[in-house]
């Protein structure tokens, strides 16, 4: 059976070291465990792991000790992509000055993901994104995709 292609958002990778936010980094971190069992093809970008580098340390070391923990694929920003966030711009899909946000949607619907995981519910994990964006993707030529966050991938009792 084919595994099911994710893209990890930057702010999953960041919660695997959250204190501020207990709950988040539980499930995360339980997250991290079906990761490293292989169950899924993960796909980080370039965008991830340039926001990762931009954290202090000692938690920018830590999480890529996590990193080091699953096997992924790594998608380069070009031009494709740029072109694809500017659109989600453009069409209201993310605000303006929510360009990471929008590039990292856009490199997941390149790249070919089914699903997209964050914890961003301010730009990224909302009904609207995900409506807008699988209409701009249509339209394009990419396929639908789904964003969630961690919780929503774990199975009932972990």
């Amino acid at each position: 059976m084919k595994k099911l292609k994710i893209y990890i958002e930057t702010s999953v990778v960041s919660h695997l070291q959250a204190d501020d936010v207990p709950e988040k980094m539980e499930i995360t971190l339980k997250f991290w465990e079906d990761l490293k069992k292989g169950l899924y093809d993960i796909v980080l970008s370039e965008a991830v792991i340039i926001e990762l580098s931009k954290c202090y340390e000692p938690k920018r070391n830590l999480l890529r000790e996590f990193l080091d923990q699953i096997n992924y694929d790594i998608i380069e920003i070009d031009d494709e992509a740029d072109n694809l966030a500017t659109r989600y711009i453009n069409e209201g899909v993310v605000p303006s000055k929510c360009y990471e946000d929008a590039l990292h949607i856009a490199l997941a619907s390149i790249s070919g993901c089914k699903v997209i995981l964050s914890w961003n519910f301010k730009h990224i994990v909302r009904v609207k994104t995900v409506l807008g964006a699988n209409g701009i993707n249509k339209l394009e030529g990419y396929g639908e995709i789904e964003i969630a966050s961690p919780e929503s991938m774990l199975e009932e009792g972990d």
